[in-house]
């Protein structure tokens, strides 16, 4: 396994395996990895040829405030889980590789899908996504790329960036790794403290019980999602950014609940903000 820091040398690199024929399957992460990441480790695995991992916390998604010092970082702890995963290579660049002195080119897509959920309570995040996630995909050269489903609402405006722009790749969406008790495995999850930790299963819990609801019989939007933001409530660590229910192909919304749809979920405990979600069909 190699692991490159330069984007030129990581993007020959990889002009030189598609020279030789291989599929290239690309696996962006922010590191400190999980059993989440490496689901899609897995699965790049699985498709493709070559797997490289990108390994950046991209300062340029992060809102003003201390989430970005604060990200988890060991980049020896992840290189020893991928070599065991048979990854290729990991790209690990440096800030100023990837944003040198006088940078100012961004990649931005807009509308009602990067503008709720996340996109409303963390201003220019999306930019940030949008624009590092473009770059890593030219420097890496990626035939297929591979996200998790816990960010599906950064899924879907990558995919909506890919065929906008034209990039000749392919989104490959990962679904949910959760721990045995049913919290979705996030890098933030060691900021919990026992009894936060304990709080956070209402996520996964309350989501359960709307889908219960659902198959009931019960299509009212207003309904399901009062009866999601009640139970949150109920739990004293718990604080909601968002709880909501739209179309799950392009966060429309809705009048009824009807067809594909997703339930999202964004909830901080303590200072530590977690999502998830749930996609149900109709």
């Amino acid at each position: 396994m190699q692991i490159f820091s330069a984007p030129n040398e990581m993007q020959q690199w990889c002009l030189e395996q598609k020279k030789q024929g291989k599929s290239i399957g690309l696996v962006p992460t922010m590191g400190y990895l999980h059993e989440g990441h490496l689901a899609l480790v897995r699965e790049a695995r699985r498709r493709c040829d070559i797997v490289v991992v990108s390994v950046f916390v991209n300062p340029i998604q992060f809102n003003v405030g201390q989430d970005f010092e604060d990200y988890p970082r060991n980049l020896e702890h992840d290189s020893d889980l991928l070599e065991k995963e048979q990854a290729d290579a990991i790209f690990a660049p440096t800030i100023k590789s990837m944003y040198p002195p006088g940078y100012n080119s961004f990649v931005e897509v807009l509308g009602e899908m990067t503008e709720k959920l996340c996109g409303a309570s963390r201003p220019g995040h999306f930019r940030g996504v949008t624009t590092v996630v473009s770059k890593l995909f030219h420097v890496c050269l990626p035939d297929l790329a591979f996200f998790g489903q816990k960010d599906a609402q950064q899924a879907l405006i990558i995919e909506k960036m890919v065929q906008d722009l034209n990039f000749p790749l392919s989104i490959v969406r990962v679904p949910i790794v959760r721990e045995s008790d049913g919290l979705a495995l996030s890098s933030r999850n060691v900021h919990l403290d026992a009894e936060q930790r304990q709080a956070a299963l209402v996520l996964n819990r309350v989501l359960k019980e709307a889908d219960s609801l659902i198959a009931g019989g019960e299509k009212d939007v207003t309904i399901v999602r009062s009866y999601i933001r009640r139970s949150i409530e109920a739990v004293p660590q718990a604080r909601i950014d968002y709880a909501e229910i739209y179309r799950a192909d392009d966060l429309g919304d809705l009048e009824k609940i009807e067809g594909r749809i997703i339930i999202a979920l964004a909830v901080w405990f303590g200072t530590t903000r977690l999502i998830d979600n749930l996609l149900v069909e109709v």
